[in-house]
């Protein structure tokens, strides 16, 4: 597993449930991502209930990441070149989008 603290990641919520990091995600971002548990990015994988959401803000990344023994957090991280690498593996799926982001997927939902 990768080191999350060498991202310098900030904390938007902190010690909260898989559920409450979920919902967070899906009140307080616009554009965000469903992807299956053991899902990786930055070389770190997400673990959980699903959904899981990944969110997407301007060239920021905002997931849930659970630290054993701590509990579980929704960070926010720069994304850089994760943010178009991060999905490429995945199949895209949105119901009447135009035409997908350059490399998103699984389930895209926008509000």
């Amino acid at each position: 597993m990768g080191c999350l603290e060498a991202l310098k990641p900030e904390i938007l919520l902190s010690q909260s449930s898989f559920r409450e990091a979920r919902e967070y995600i899906r009140k307080n971002v616009r554009e965000y991502h469903e992807v299956e548990p053991g899902y990786r990015i930055f070389d770190v994988h997400i673990i959980g209930v699903p959904p899981l959401y990944i969110g997407v803000e301007g060239e920021h990344l905002i997931f849930p990441y659970t630290k054993p023994c701590h509990g579980t957090f929704v960070v926010k991280v720069p994304g850089g070149e994760e943010i178009g690498m991060a999905f490429a593996s995945r199949t895209y799926r949105c119901p009447g989008s135009l035409s997908p982001p350059k490399g998103l997927v699984l389930s895209r939902i926008q509000r």
